[in-house]
């Protein structure tokens, strides 16, 4: 894959991820590999926790 972008960043979604914590929806995408490439880590601004979501 030299010279090609990584598919496993695309960074396309439907929205942003609901925290399972608060069920807040004010989340960011901290990065686009979690523990493996069909899951993110993502950040909740409203409780201050991060966590995966599948993707």
């Amino acid at each position: 894959m030299r010279g090609r972008p990584d598919p496993s960043t695309d960074t396309d979604e439907d929205g942003p991820a609901a925290c399972p914590y608060c069920g807040g929806t004010n989340t960011e995408r901290e990065h686009p590999k979690g523990p493996s490439l069909c899951r993110s880590i993502h950040y909740c601004n409203d409780c201050d926790e991060p966590f995966e979501a599948m993707g």
